[in-house]
């Protein structure tokens, strides 16, 4: 089997374990019965279950901003089109957490906060580099203006869902953030 072939299989794998499981309740030894591989393949190409997992969100992440960022509506003025990044880019967060890790392991795991920390740090430039590569508009500032609205969002969507009591706090918490705190955020960003 080619390197690349025994890779996405073990990703494939572990995709459907952690979606099904969530990251905390699923074991490499699981991963590798899914693959049909042994469990010292799964460590030749990926040091940790973290690592794992990280290569499967960077997979999730990349294909997800190129979609974000491509195509954008001809008809959209400043506001709406960053609302609509913002948005999508939350709305990206949000299903990284709740398919691939689970909310209850993200609020109990000093760990997994901070592996969500530099997974949103990783988001955020990946963005910002695909942004830059495509821009919409081509003021300069745009970046900037992105970018701030960037660490403010995950900042609040992030404090939501650490301090939500249920899964079902969280999708509440997202609709007010979309509904109620988004729009001041965008407007502070264009003027």
């Amino acid at each position: 089997m080619e390197i690349d072939k025994i890779k996405e299989t073990i990703k494939k794998a572990a995709r459907e374990l952690f979606r099904k499981y969530g990251y905390h309740k699923t074991s490499v030894n699981e991963i590798a019965r899914r693959a049909k591989l042994a469990k010292a393949t799964i460590y030749k190409y990926f040091d940790s279950k973290d690592m794992l997992l990280q290569a499967i969100l960077m997979d999730y992440i990349r294909n997800s901003v190129h979609e974000i960022i491509q195509n954008p509506k001809e008809d959209m003025d400043q506001e709406a089109y960053l609302s609509n990044i913002i948005l999508r880019t939350s709305r990206l967060s949000y299903t990284v957490c709740n398919e691939f890790i689970g909310w209850e392991f993200i609020r109990e795991s000093t760990n997994a906060q901070e592996f969500l920390k530099v997974l949103s740090d990783e988001l955020e430039n990946l963005l910002i580099q695909s942004f830059n590569e495509e821009p919409f508009f081509s003021a300069e500032d745009y970046t900037e203006r992105l970018r701030f609205l960037i660490k403010a969002s995950k900042s609040i969507v992030f404090s939501f869902a650490f301090t939500s009591v249920t899964d079902s706090d969280v999708r509440k918490n997202f609709i007010s953030f979309q509904k109620e705190i988004l729009p001041y955020l965008v407007k502070a960003a264009v003027k």
